[in-house]
């Protein structure tokens, strides 16, 4: 059982998991995959609010937050050259921390991505009523959501294609209004190129003219709009020559930051002083607007549409996967393990687009501002997530330097003080959430989120720790004590590692 063996081939000739998944992501996908998951409608209509609360020094939050999430990423890259799974993370909260947290974690993540699929859905319906005002944004929503889950039926290599497509658009805009803006700003063409200064960044109260408290505040909206960006880690397990694609995809994560969230601040903050954005406004529609382009509004609003499918179609794809992923656990329906001929779960698919279904059916009675709360909450799911992400790597290098687990070869460097560092900035963000009113709503939810997830685990227990011991007899070993020298990269049916 010590050797590595390459999974084995389909019918025609593509490699698939242990578990029936196709390995059909390229390395074009994956990169634009960590692109779209890196920018996202949080940049678009969220740096608004950001800049109107912090002024310029918004780019440094950003820059700081990018630092945080490059290291979680390096992190889960570490994890994933280890043991690629598609569960991602959930998977190694249940083989680091325990079944407890792996359930939690699991149902967590998949409950944060429904919300986040019910918001996206609703947002897309209000951006066709921009063109379409007569269609009901309901009709909107649930004609997206069945395009969506029909695209995620077929093969794993169409959900790539799409979201290569939909991350490409996000980038296009982004580096047409940096180079658009730089130029303006250059050759100062137009109103907006002559009143161009970088003094901006300075002028009209300093760097942080509503005091440094509205910046540590500004964290939570920076921090919501990097939410996605670990969904890479759900890419693992389909992804052609992963130990190579994943790590030069990772590694891409600093420069990503700095072209696409700071080179594109520093441009809006040199055309336009911080005083010209306002929380609700998209500052790219502002820009665009001001230097001339026709049809700037369409044009972005096209731009947030795509942003919103693409959340939406990665959360399905996400939700597949872990639903299958916690089916094979023995933590959901047992159906929801299987994939069909296209090598795709499709029963969990089915069922993660239905449980979305519930924001058509509330897009009619839920106010606006409901949606601004179920952001609050769906940011507290990416910390949790962050949060397992380093705990699970801290504990897999401890296991590492008594000889329990392979090594592996892409390493986060400074490894302890690093993850010290992340856990103590995600504490802070999570406190800082008590600090404004719209978000508060998401520390009142957090007992009542915990609690149902703490009841569920307590009610599947008995089957988790009778599939424990059944993985046990199976290879005649004491439960949970499998070494990692019996645990081939890979294998997910392996039983969890402990202490």
């Amino acid at each position: 059982m010590g050797t590595t063996t390459p999974p084995p081939p389909s019918a025609h000739g593509v490699e698939l998991t242990d578990d029936g998944l196709a390995q059909s992501l390229t390395k074009r996908h994956i990169r634009m995959i960590a692109v779209g998951g890196a920018i996202g409608v949080g940049l678009f209509l969220g740096a608004g609010a950001g800049i109107a609360k912090a002024g310029p020094a918004l780019i440094a939050v950003y820059a700081i937050t990018g630092v945080i999430i490059y290291i979680i990423m390096r992190a889960l890259g570490e994890l994933l050259i280890y043991r690629p799974v598609s569960g991602s993370f959930a998977e190694y909260a249940r083989e680091f921390m325990g079944p407890a947290y792996g359930f939690i974690t699991g149902w967590g993540y998949w409950t944060t991505w429904t919300v986040i699929g019910m918001a996206e859905i609703t947002a897309a319906g209000i951006y066709v009523h921009y063109w379409f005002p007569a269609i009901p944004q309901y009709v909107t929503a649930l004609v997206v959501l069945i395009a969506l889950v029909l695209l995620n039926l077929l093969k794993v290599g169409a959900f790539g294609e799409a979201e290569f497509w939909f991350a490409s658009i996000k980038v296009v805009a982004i580096l047409g209004l940096i180079i658009g803006g730089t130029l303006v700003a250059v050759f100062s063409i137009g109103d907006a190129g002559v009143n161009s200064t970088i003094a901006h960044l300075w002028n009209h109260g300093g760097a942080a003219p509503n005091g440094w408290m509205a910046v540590l505040l500004a964290f939570q909206i920076v921090v919501f709009s990097y939410q996605g960006v670990e969904l890479i880690g759900m890419t693992a397990a389909e992804t052609k020559d992963r130990e190579k694609v994943l790590p030069k995809a990772i590694n891409s994560i600093p420069w990503r930051v700095g072209i696409f969230y700071v080179g594109s601040l520093l441009v809006l903050l040199t055309l336009f002083p911080w005083t010209e954005f306002h929380a609700g406004e998209s500052p790219f529609v502002k820009a665009l607007t001001h230097i001339g382009l026709p049809a700037a509004g369409s044009i972005m609003n096209f731009v947030v549409l795509t942003s919103a499918l693409s959340s939406c179609s990665s959360g399905l794809f996400s939700n597949g996967r872990l639903l299958k992923r916690l089916a094979a656990d023995g933590v959901a329906p047992s159906r929801f393990a299987t994939v069909n001929k296209g090598h795709v779960p499709a029963g969990a698919i089915l069922a993660s687009g239905a449980a979305m279904m519930i924001g058509v059916l509330v897009n009619a009675i839920v106010p606006e501002q409901a949606f601004v709360y179920i952001s609050s909450v769906a940011t507290l799911g990416a910390i949790w997530s962050w949060t397992v992400i380093i705990v699970c790597h801290m504990i897999y290098r401890r296991r590492l330097a008594r000889g329990e687990v392979h090594e592996s070869w892409f390493k986060l460097p400074f490894a302890t003080p690093l993850s010290w560092l992340v856990i103590a900035f995600l504490a802070f963000v999570t406190v800082i959430l008590g600090f404004d009113a719209d978000n508060r709503i998401a520390l009142y939810a957090m007992p009542i989120w915990a609690a149902a997830l703490i009841g569920g685990y307590l009610y599947a227990k008995p089957k988790i720790a009778a599939r424990e011991a059944a993985a046990a007899a199976a290879s005649h070993k004491p439960a949970l004590s499998t070494s990692a020298a019996e645990v081939r990269p890979g294998d997910e049916s392996a039983p969890r590692l402990v202490d």
